[in-house]
């Protein structure tokens, strides 16, 4: 049943019959300030949910208690939808949705907390696109949250601003966490494992908003990432091979430090351009100012997918098999190639000696000479700069 507390501006909300009707009036009829609690149990669903009221809070009695199943969702694009500001949700979880489980749409102030999101038949093609899908928003903030089962990315933050994703877990999507076209971003303490690829910080052309920038990924775990890639055709996911660690493409001003990266059967860490034709005239295709210093290196590169995509393939012949930990595609604009590229924008690594690096060297693989030996690193070291940390107001 719906409920209100007669003291407090509070809403209730029980298992039962018409839950969903219950659960949708409550979050039309709350006020701003309200707190509207789903208790313990089991929900299910065959419509999406949506909110669009501002300084609410909607919470259940823990990620494992409160379950809102959408296996027999009949109607609506994903299982909940939120377009308000200084909204927290915290505490239940979203399974099986038809399309996207969280989506969040120009939100200032979005707090997702201890949630979880799952499609529990496996890793496949028809599962949802995303988790946790805030676009288009400021102030995001996804902590100790879970994400299982995406066909594209488990927790993803696209064409927003100051981001805070920590303490989470990203397990069995094609990517674990994905940062994409985005502005200041810490992505830190968090688990990425048995995914197709761990963490992606991506720029893509033809979005309103492009030329990501200040994003760093620091103390997270990105390890055994073996799940093929299950995304469906056409998906620029797709093309990411099956067992790698962390990718860095076309952003600039990137600091990825204190990861451990291990058990990627194609390569822990790669930076690279995009690749594809595009006809956008304000679009950078290539990676700038990255800093990748103190990480731990475990195996890498034993099992390659050769079957998705070109970067494994392009790897695995241009290293004549002999994979390395760190991988940079080394393609910059033809002005570079011939004036060089500045100090300031140059990739600086500063690893422990026995981690391996390959690059292509982008003048001798211009004049046909593509066959690059690996490097100790020496014309990639420089002074490490590191970003200021990422605050939101209130956390």
């Amino acid at each position: 049943m719906l409920s209100k507390n007669a003291i407090s501006e509070d809403f209730f909300i029980d298992p039962g019959p018409d839950a969903h009707e219950r659960l949708q009036e409550a979050m039309i009829i709350m006020n701003e300030g309200d707190t509207l609690t789903i208790r313990s149990g089991y929900y299910a669903f065959e419509d999406g949910l949506s909110l669009d009221i501002d300084n609410v809070v909607i919470k259940g009695e823990g990620m494992n208690e409160t379950i809102l199943d959408f296996k027999n969702q009949q109607s609506g694009a994903q299982g909940f939808l939120v377009t308000s500001n200084k909204v927290t949700l915290k505490d239940f979880a979203i399974m099986d949705a038809k399309g996207d489980a969280l989506k969040v749409i120009g939100s200032k102030g979005i707090n997702m907390i201890n949630l979880r999101t799952e499609w529990t038949g496996g890793p496949k093609s028809t599962n949802g696109a995303y988790g946790f899908y805030p676009v288009e928003s400021e102030d995001v903030l996804i902590d100790g949250c879970v994400a299982i089962g995406a066909s594209d990315a488990g927790i993803y933050v696209g064409q927003s601003k100051n981001i805070i994703v920590r303490d989470s877990i990203a397990q069995y999507n094609v990517a674990g966490i994905e940062i994409e076209n985005s502005f200041y971003a810490d992505v830190y303490n968090n688990l990425a494992s048995h995914n197709t690829a761990g963490i992606l910080v991506f720029d893509l052309p033809d979005l309103p908003q492009q030329g990501g920038h200040h994003i760093r990924v620091f103390d997270n775990k990105s390890i055994d990432n073996d799940t093929d890639n299950f995304a469906p055709e056409g998906n620029i996911v797709g093309e990411v091979p099956r067992g790698t660690g962390i990718i860095v493409m076309a952003n600039s001003d990137v600091e990825i430090f204190n990861n451990v990266m291990s058990g990627n059967g194609t390569v822990n860490l790669s930076i690279v351009s995009y690749s594809d034709d595009t006809d956008d005239p304000n679009y950078y295709p290539h990676p700038k100012r990255i800093q990748v210093y103190g990480n731990t290196y475990g195996p890498s590169g034993f099992d390659p997918d050769l079957e998705t995509g070109d970067l494994a393939k392009a790897l695995y012949e241009i290293s004549n098999g002999n994979m390395p930990d760190i991988f940079w595609d080394g393609i910059v604009p033809m002005t570079q190639m011939v004036f060089g590229q500045p100090q300031d924008e140059k990739l600086k690594v500063k690893e422990d000696s026995e981690v391996s690096f390959l690059t292509i060297s982008p003048i001798k693989y211009i004049m046909g000479f593509s066959n690059p030996t690996r490097t100790d690193k020496n014309e990639f070291k420089g002074v490490i700069n590191p970003l200021e940390p990422i605050v939101i107001d209130g956390i």
